[in-house]
């Protein structure tokens, strides 16, 4: 058996925008409140290899791992998927992104298995893969929509 998550969410934001803040690895601890720390360790053409930290978590460990990350632009799709890999058999994550009328719709899908030897199985990585992901995604949906909103034009002053 193996894990299989899709999550989305619509971001009342022009896709350039949320396509320039999402794909920007070193900002990655600003944007989401779960990674303390994103070291790029190289760029091969689009593809990035990069460390990610996160903050302890309630057991006081530090979490960390390499992954890949390769952005498309013309096909609004970014894959990644972990290099180290730590409790997981494989974890690879597709981002989509789509123009729609209320600005723009960011998809994450996420397929992996959890090594047999894990501390936890693929159902409860399921579960908690959706729990955070809804929480990681508001928290990019509010900050995009913060920084549209100071990006945007002032309105004409009547005369």
């Amino acid at each position: 058996m193996a894990g299989h998550t899709q999550n989305e969410i619509t971001i009342a934001a022009p896709l350039d925008l949320v396509w320039d803040m999402t794909n920007d690895l070193e900002r990655w601890p600003q944007l989401f409140s779960e990674y303390a720390s994103v070291e790029i360790l190289s760029q091969e053409g689009k593809k990035t290899t990069f460390r990610l930290t996160m903050h302890p978590d309630e057991n006081g460990t530090v979490w960390s791992w390499v992954s890949e990350r390769e952005p498309d632009r013309g096909s609004l799709t970014v894959r990644a998927r972990r290099v180290e890999t730590g409790p997981f058999a494989h974890m690879d994550i597709l981002w989509q992104y789509e123009e729609v009328p209320a600005g723009t719709r960011m998809v994450w899908t996420q397929d992996f298995a959890m090594k047999p030897d894990a501390p936890v199985d693929d159902d409860w990585m399921t579960d908690n893969i959706n729990r955070n992901s809804k929480v990681q995604m508001a928290l990019i949906r509010d900050k995009v929509e913060k920084a549209a909103a100071g990006h945007r034009p002032a309105p004409a002053l009547a005369d």
